[in-house]
């Protein structure tokens, strides 16, 4: 099992996070939205500009910016 960042992982690709490196504002963000070490996500598409993303997470879809996906490091499958 390897380790990436979630913004290098491809499209249909999933994968469990392994940690969220955000602190302050934007790690509570983060973990407010569910993406905490341990939860499963799957990769759902990218906008043509691939930004945002959007993932699988559960039973619900919600989408990240780049710049938010850089601080989540995914094991992937």
């Amino acid at each position: 099992m390897r380790t990436i960042c979630l913004r290098k992982m491809e499209q249909k690709q999933g994968g469990t996070i392994k940690a969220v490196k955000a602190s302050g504002e934007l790690g509570r963000r983060i973990r407010d939205m569910g993406l905490v070490p341990g939860t499963r996500i799957k990769i759902q598409g990218r906008a043509p500009l691939y930004d945002p993303v959007a993932l699988r997470v559960g039973d619900f879809t919600l989408t990240l910016r780049n710049n938010e996906a850089d601080y989540i490091d995914v094991n992937v499958d």
